[in-house]
């Protein structure tokens, strides 16, 4: 069976090498760096044994990169906790939405809204929207980019639409093919002002589980590169809800 490999970081500043590779399945690290193939050299490595391999790699890899614990134990929190984080945030908030739908979505009544009318209902009085309108106001950035399936859900049809409520208080909404965000992590998840990453979990009903914290620089920074590759491919909601519309 295949390996199940996330890429974990590289100092490289040219080409692909080195890097670091984590097995999510085992939780091995795989390292790719520069074969030591000359007899003189393999001849002085201890322990090295039939069908093994050597890389050189620059220290500052495994020191940037490298896990820090054995075992990662995550750091949850609860709803308020995670709520607090939309109001104490400096600079910028930005999420990551993979799934195909969302249980809190279909219990809302203007999700119903939109099923029954094809157009959902704004209230600018919601909480959300009065502290995301307060935090754009001062000048702070909110975004997401959003992962549409082809054709959409319901629920994803619905998000598109709600779209444009959410950019009336500034929020930059996004939208990516999943064909196209192969390369991207199979999972929900904000950063805030760069260096704090909320993960999201949820059942396979769409329920949300728990919230995970990672302030971990290494794997903030990963998050991040996600953050700018899919903003990079992404466009924004009313180009693609035309796109979506050129397909009906």
């Amino acid at each position: 069976m295949a390996r199940q490999l996330r890429f974990t970081g590289t100092d490289s500043k040219v080409d692909g090498c080195p890097a670091l590779h984590t097995d999510d399945g085992t939780g091995e690290i795989i390292v790719q760096g520069t074969p030591v193939t000359e007899p003189e050299d393999l001849a002085q490595l201890q322990h090295f044994g039939p069908g093994e391999a050597a890389v050189a790699v620059p220290r500052e890899l495994l020191v940037n990169w490298g896990p820090k614990e054995m075992e990662r134990v995550p750091e949850l929190v609860d709803r308020a906790t995670f709520r607090r984080l939309f109001e104490t945030f400096k600079h910028t908030a930005w999420r990551l939405e993979t799934r195909r739908g969302y249980a809190s979505d279909r219990e809302d009544p203007d999700f119903q809204a939109f099923v029954a009318t094809g157009s959902s209902p704004f209230d600018p009085n919601e909480p959300w929207f009065i502290n995301i309108q307060a935090q754009t106001d001062a000048g702070k950035q909110v975004g997401r980019v959003r992962i549409a399936d082809n054709p959409p859900t319901t629920e994803q049809l619905f998000l598109l639409d709600y779209a444009r409520h959410n950019a009336t208080v500034g929020e930059d909404i996004r939208y990516l093919w999943r064909e196209d965000a192969t390369a991207l992590p199979a999972e929900d998840f904000w950063i805030f002002d760069s260096r704090l990453v909320a993960v999201l979990h949820f059942d396979d009903e769409d329920n949300m589980l728990d919230i995970e914290l990672i302030t971990e620089p290494a794997e903030v920074v990963r998050y991040s590169i996600a953050r700018d590759a899919a903003m990079h491919h992404a466009v924004p909601y009313d180009q693609f809800a035309a796109q979506v519309a050129a397909m009906e």
